[in-house]
């Protein structure tokens, strides 16, 4: 039976990645994000390449309506979500706390925080009228360990591990899985986001190393999809093998 997968933040890296390998796959997939180009693009590949049905949704998911608005308008075809993939989120700025830039620590509360509560809430309900479901969040390393001038990222990667524990004990009576995802560095849009757009800049972090690809956090939601019903992966933390957790990389020079 042919599965329908949600994807927020779809348009690039490992959104981008996970939408391409589950339909490669077969999955039915609802793909969101705030570029309607991109989303439009990506439709538009992912249907020739697989002769698969896609359909887009685009919002902003810090707003609460719209999140709700985008899922209440989808066609009776794509209205059983059995996967929801939530995936977007961001890091914005890159300083101290007593430094840092108020508009960078609210849009990053908002999407990485709010935005995955959002549309979980209007989501899950219906998994849990089913008794079936998987919610798969995308967290971080930055969410077991701190660094230097990481303070609300890291906050907020910390929240969405707290809440994908306690999503797993809510969801558990409902036989729905939860999983939680946690990269380490991975080479996408992130640190172009996070240094707005100064490309140098963003090359740093994956200086001197073979850092992860959005296909490499594909391939991991792609297994914990693929484990039987009685089986669920709880957490699964990846970095690559020059990085041993969100502080210590060691750079060949």
């Amino acid at each position: 039976m042919q599965r329908t997968a949600l994807i927020t933040g779809a348009t690039s890296g490992i959104g981008l990645a996970i939408s391409e390998k589950l339909a490669s796959e077969g999955y039915k997939l609802i793909i969101t994000g705030r570029r309607t180009e991109k989303l439009d693009a990506l439709k538009l590949k992912l249907e020739s390449e697989y002769s698969l049905d896609i359909h887009t949704l685009n919002f902003d998911i810090r707003n609460k309506q719209e999140v709700d608005n985008a899922i209440d308008s989808l066609p009776a075809e794509f209205a059983t979500i059995d996967i929801l993939v939530n995936n977007a989120g961001l890091a914005a700025g890159l300083s101290t706390i007593d430094t840092g830039n108020i508009d960078d620590w609210e849009q990053m509360i908002d999407t990485n925080i709010k935005g995955l509560l959002y549309i979980t809430r209007k989501v899950s309900p219906a998994m849990v009228k089913r008794k079936s479901g998987h919610i798969i969040n995308i967290g971080s390393t930055a969410g077991k360990e701190v660094y230097l001038n990481g303070n609300v990222y890291c906050g907020t990667k910390h929240a969405v591990n707290a809440i994908s524990q306690s999503m797993r004990i809510d969801m558990l009576p409902h036989g729905i899985k939860v999983t939680q995802i946690k990269p380490g560095l991975v080479d996408t849009e992130f640190s172009l986001v996070r240094f707005k757009g100064d490309t140098e800049k963003a090359k740093t972090p994956y200086q001197d190393i073979v850092p992860l690809y959005g296909p490499d956090i594909a391939e991991a939601v792609s297994f914990v999809l693929s484990r039987p019903a009685s089986v669920n992966i709880n957490d699964l933390e990846i970095t690559c093998t020059a990085q041993a957790n969100s502080f210590y990389v060691h750079r060949e020079k």
